[in-house]
């Protein structure tokens, strides 16, 4: 991955994720005006293109007393720099019949905040549309001749001008900002290969490190002579993924793109097979493509994860980090990547964890992956430790501290580091006050306090519990497992009502049936499926019980009643099926929200993490979602394994992977094959003595 590339400093629009509809388009249509809308958004053509494999399509006829008006809203998602760098606003522009003058709409642009530019025709920058022929306009900012930072576009507005009752339509593509300079030449990508998988080839070049090459172009022949472009690939990433749903020989060739839209000459030829997968091969292809995210895509200094991606380059975040380290071992044992190489980069990540802000041990949820510095994403108090995401990265160096164990220099130095950097975490100074019942989430060297979030179950959090309880150094009481994290407290009972929205498991404890099955531990139907993941990545619940419940039992019914919820699929939501289903956080067309099985926090948002990081409590079911969603979703499936989420209804696909959520795929799936990462994490000295201390006993599993 090329992280100097600045691919999204100047994109509004390349391509749409999803056919039919844009989903970063609004449209407003006024009769008897006419627009082509489908549910109020632009079209989406897979006929006409600049860079494949879609545009956008315009299509209107203006009437007198009537109006129309067309937006392409610049997509936002985590970590996304928003300013766009540039002087000209540059698109390319087909009109289906030719156009000419004053028919052609007129262009605004909203800026944020400055608000709306005024409307200029667009026949001030192009006299005519020829008939199907492609033009690129290039529109300089001066020329709105209004106040506001440009680099802050927001909206690109079309509207009615003449009233020529004629139909007209317009193919817009590669919407961008951009200073028009000098594009040189740019050479041919090198390093072509590719790997034929079940449905889909995975494509594979050599980096790219010509600032000049604007995209790279993708080449596909079913007979290695007669080549068609299926797609683009921005310049950070040298990979492409494509379905391929034929079992056969497939041919591909790659060309280098220029801002001037001027091609290379191509690569050398690659070729790739598909071929039927069973069942484990497959589950060995899943599992790799989500490594990549934290193998490939990990940050060049400190080694560890980013936040999403696409995302902010330096936006390391820690939990995400942690889970990340577990996927390495998986990457070592199933041949991924070789031990030394894994011991290399627990090498930098240590080292990097080593210099990283600590606040009494405490990491912080985000740093800068180049200096280890504290960035407080969430806001000014939230410039310190986070207790959670610190837990989260502790059980992934404490599994990994149990898988390098061989007897070398380097591998007692990771042990050695590792162990230091856990017993530096000072778990039991984080309550307020010192005598607190409850742990905390967040301390600020600043602000103290202020964030004021106790650490109350059920929810993601129970590993802050666990390993606060097992601190050879710094523990916390293990009576807080139960005054605190299973708090029957009027506080405790306050904070699961005011979340949950319910009465239903306010004291912990639930006992209540949700579709035919009776859930011992939750809030309402459970909480998002992450709830059942995170504690457990390296947590063990099988064969064991507190006094509440068995874990892995309670887990398994969570996971059920949420795959009972989306067969029955309260809200209508296209897709929802008994093999689509898994609701957990993840953003979506809105934003970011905890999707969980109950219909005030479901929106018709599909995360594949949610089914597929439940695979040790529902193998089947979880297989099923695998399978399907290969075959009939295939747009979810990328670079890195599955995108982040999907909604039908909304025809919408999350732009990123993220980092939360695609370690849980490789980590769950390789605890339900071996339970490896449960196996290492549990033999830990510090976690047998802990889990008596809270009163944890064995118990038999429930078939």
């Amino acid at each position: 991955m090329n992280f100097n590339n600045n691919y999204f400093s100047h994109l509004v629009f390349d391509n749409s994720l999803t056919s039919e509809n844009y989903s970063q388009s609004r449209t407003l249509v006024t009769a008897p005006s006419e627009l082509k809308t489908i549910k109020n958004r632009l079209p989406v053509t897979e006929s006409h293109w600049i860079s494949p494999p879609n545009a956008l399509e315009l299509s209107w006829r203006s009437r007198y007393g009537g109006d129309w008006t067309a937006e392409i809203h610049v997509e936002s998602w985590r970590g996304r720099d928003m300013h766009l760098e540039g002087d000209h606003l540059c698109l390319w522009m087909c009109a289906e019949q030719g156009i000419v003058d004053d028919a052609l709409p007129t262009i605004q642009l909203v800026l944020e905040p400055g608000g709306e530019t005024p409307a200029l025709p667009l026949n001030q920058f192009v006299e005519q549309l020829p008939t199907s022929e492609w033009v690129h306009v290039k529109i300089p900012f001066a020329a709105f001749a209004s106040a506001g930072d440009f680099g802050n576009l927001r909206q690109i507005i079309f509207q009615q001008s003449v009233a020529d009752d004629q139909p007209h339509t317009i193919y817009l593509d590669e919407i961008k900002v951009r200073h028009l300079d000098d594009n040189p030449p740019v050479q041919a990508p090198t390093g072509l290969t590719a790997h034929g998988y079940d449905s889909h080839v995975d494509l594979v070049w050599d980096d790219i490190t010509d600032s000049a090459v604007e995209y790279i172009m993708v080449y596909r022949s079913d007979d290695g002579m007669n080549f068609v472009p299926i797609g683009i690939q921005n310049p950070t990433f040298n990979r492409f993924t494509t379905p391929v749903n034929e079992h056969k020989t497939t041919y591909f060739r790659i060309t280098s793109v220029n801002a001037a839209y001027q091609e290379s000459a191509p690569s050398a030829v690659a070729s790739a097979i598909t071929r039927a997968l069973n069942d484990d091969e497959l589950l060995t292809m899943t599992q790799e493509a989500h490594f990549r995210y934290y193998w490939e895509g990990a940050h060049p200094d400190a080694g560890l994860a980013l936040e999403s991606i696409p995302g902010d380059p330096n936006l390391v975040a820690l939990g995400a980090a942690g889970f990340g380290m577990m996927t390495w071992i998986v990457g070592v044992e199933r041949g991924f990547i070789t031990r030394q190489q894994a011991v290399e980069r627990m090498h930098t990540a240590l080292a990097f964890l080593d210099k990283a802000d600590r606040y009494h041990g405490v990491w912080s949820h985000f740093m800068d992956g180049r200096t280890g510095k504290t960035i407080p994403l969430f806001g000014k108090y939230d410039n310190g430790g986070d207790l959670v995401e610190t837990a989260f990265m502790c059980q992934g160096l404490l599994t990994a501290r149990q898988y390098f164990d061989h007897d070398t220099n380097d591998e007692r130095q990771l042990r050695d580091t590792i162990t230091r950097l856990w017993e530096g975490v000072e778990w039991n100074w984080c309550r307020n006050p010192p005598d607190s019942d409850f742990l905390m989430w967040h301390w600020s060297p600043d602000y103290g306090w202020h964030i004021n979030h106790s650490l109350i179950g059920w929810n993601e959090t129970l590993i802050v519990y666990l390993m606060a309880i097992a601190s050879p150094t710094h523990p916390a009481p293990p009576e807080l497992y139960h005054r605190g994290w299973a708090s029957q407290s009027e506080v405790a009972r306050k904070y699961r009502e005011n979340w949950g929205q319910t009465s239903a498991g306010n004291l912990y404890t639930n006992g209540e049936e949700y579709y035919g099955l009776k859930l011992d531990v939750g809030v309402g139907s459970g909480g998002p499926l992450f709830f059942i993941h995170y504690s457990f990545l390296g947590f063990d619940p099988r064969g064991k019980r507190d006094r509440y419940c068995n874990y892995f039992d309670n887990n398994r019914q969570i996971a059920l009643i949420n795959h009972r919820y989306c067969v029955a699929n309260p809200g209508g939501y296209g897709g929802y099926s008994d093999a689509f289903w898994g609701l957990t956080a993840s953003d979506d067309h809105i934003g970011y929200r905890a999707h969980e099985a109950n219909e005030n926090n479901d929106n018709g948002t599909m995360t594949p993490t949610g089914a597929l990081g439940s695979f040790p409590y529902t193998p089947a079911l979880s297989m099923n979602m695998l399978r399907y969603t290969l075959d009939h979703v295939p747009e979810l499936w990328g670079i890195y394994g599955f995108r982040d989420a999907i909604n039908l209804t909304e025809n919408w696909l999350s732009p990123i992977f993220m980092g939360l959520n695609q370690a849980p795929i490789v980590i769950m799936i390789e605890n339900n094959r071996t339970g490896l990462l449960w196996r290492l994490f549990m033999s830990n000295p510090e976690i047998a003595p802990m889990l008596a201390k809270i009163g944890f006993v064995d118990d038999e599993r429930k078939d």
